[in-house]
């Protein structure tokens, strides 16, 4: 059977302030990246997502950002690949404290927003990223955008990988994602986003905003968990998965 594995971005509450429903969007998929504090989360909420993941079996991964908590993380700053090395293994090494103690482990590392698109690109930041985390543990797992900088470097190395595509964000006849400043480029209409990331999951092609196609190979799908509708989302996009005959399954699970 064909699989594939659903990912969301959770742990992005910081404070008193409260993103999402994670506690039911976790019984929903199977992987899990956490924020790490750079962009949203804090130890509190950090600990807490570990436990609640654990409890449902999801696998966890390390959610790391550019340094900026009020434009949560999808701001591009002039960073270094050295300064890019050091926050990724500052975060990784955050949220593995508390994947420990719980007595768990991580199981992958993935960019957020600004630095994701950054590295997807430039390949000394993605150079950067791979090394820092083939460092940390060589078993780790990153997590890039399909047919990106990311995924070439890591693979030069001989670190897993997962390739990652978006049921609900628009994608550019170049492969990358269409700017979240442009109109449309996050799909709102649940069937449309569902439709899209049968695509991707069966056909190993999405559709570009010039009317191209687009071949796209995905190991896992991202659900964005601070959406209007991503509950609903998640839950028919589950559905619609299993119905097409796909196992949703962590990368590298038995």
């Amino acid at each position: 059977m064909k699989r594939i594995d659903l990912n969301c971005d959770l742990g992005e509450s910081f404070g008193a302030w409260r993103m999402g429903d994670d506690d039911a969007l976790l019984a929903l998929i199977s992987s899990a990246s956490i924020a790490c504090g750079f962009h949203a989360g804090d130890p509190d909420i950090m600990q807490y997502t570990v436990a609640q993941a654990m409890a449902r079996g999801v696998a966890i991964g390390a959610h790391v950002s550019l340094p900026d908590l009020q434009g949560f993380g999808r701001r591009e700053m002039r960073v270094t690949p050295a300064e890019v090395h050091a926050m990724t293994l500052y975060q990784i090494g955050a949220l593995h404290a508390f994947t420990q103690a719980a007595g768990t482990r991580l199981a992958h590392v993935k960019p957020h927003g600004a630095l994701y698109n950054m590295a997807a690109r430039d390949t000394a930041l993605a150079e950067a990223i791979a090394r820092a985390v083939q460092q940390f543990d060589p078993e780790l797992r990153l997590f890039g955008l399909a047919n990106s900088a990311l995924i070439d470097s890591a693979r030069a190395i001989g670190l897993p990988v997962a390739a990652e595509a978006f049921a609900d964000r628009r994608y550019c006849a170049n492969g990358s994602l269409q700017p979240r400043g442009e109109s449309g480029a996050v799909i709102e209409d649940v069937a449309q986003a569902t439709t899209q990331a049968i695509g991707i999951a069966q056909d190993n092609s999405v559709a570009a905003t010039d009317g191209s196609r687009l071949s796209l190979h995905a190991d896992t799908l991202c659900l964005h968990g601070d959406g209007a509708h991503a509950l609903t989302f998640a839950s028919q996009l589950r559905e619609a998965l299993q119905a097409a005959g796909l196992r949703i399954a962590a990368p590298g699970a038995v």
